[in-house]
């Protein structure tokens, strides 16, 4: 019997497909936090341009953005604000939701009452918080690939035995060879029924 993995990604990872907004106001001053799908840095960035295009009479633009399946690249910013009070709740909202490929605003209108640090961690994380809420939380199953060749006498009862899995081809020349997908979570018990059981 030979086995090959063929492809081998990260299980999953959770994402949002649409943008959406939500304004909270704390002590006078308004925030509007703006949440979008990204799938590179460039569009993060041009998202962040485009915001701050859009607020340009906003005291604050201050943005977080994760991208990447295994959230290889994050980045955050407080824009003016004391350090640590806005871009960093902001990744933290993102990390807790679990979510990447995506970029965040939150904007700041000043309405004449300080807040203290405290007060904008609260708002700033308030505001991303009710905008990632009003979006449907995307989570994106990744598959692996496993060929399988072995004896014909073995196809049946092989194929009986795959579990939530896709045969995507079959070839036949002295043994019969599959072409397996299944979710990455599946693929090691995949591997273990038909190692075990007929191997």
């Amino acid at each position: 019997m030979i086995l090959k993995k063929v492809n081998f990604m990260l299980k999953k990872y959770r994402t949002i497909l649409e943008q959406a907004e939500a304004e909270i106001v704390e002590k006078k001053s308004r925030f509007i936090a703006t949440v979008r799908p990204v799938k590179t840095e460039d569009e993060a960035r041009a998202f962040i341009e485009e915001m701050k295009k859009k607020y340009w009479d906003a005291r604050h633009n201050c943005y977080a953005y994760v991208i990447g399946r295994k959230a290889e690249l994050c980045r955050c910013s407080d824009d003016g604000e004391p350090s640590g009070t806005a871009g960093m709740p902001m990744f933290d909202v993102l990390r807790k939701n679990e979510l990447t490929n995506l970029a965040a605003v939150s904007v700041r209108y000043f309405g004449g009452i300080k807040l203290g640090a405290g007060g904008l961690v609260r708002a700033y994380s308030k505001s991303l918080s009710e905008a990632v809420k009003q979006l449907p939380i995307e989570e994106i199953i990744d598959y692996g690939y496993l060929k399988v060749s072995f004896d014909y006498s073995l196809l049946k009862l092989i194929e009986k035995s795959l579990v939530n899995t896709e045969i995507l081809s079959r070839s036949f020349s002295h043994n019969v060879t599959l072409l397996l997908k299944t979710p990455v979570d599946n693929l090691n018990t995949i591997i273990s029924i038909i190692t075990w059981n007929y191997f």
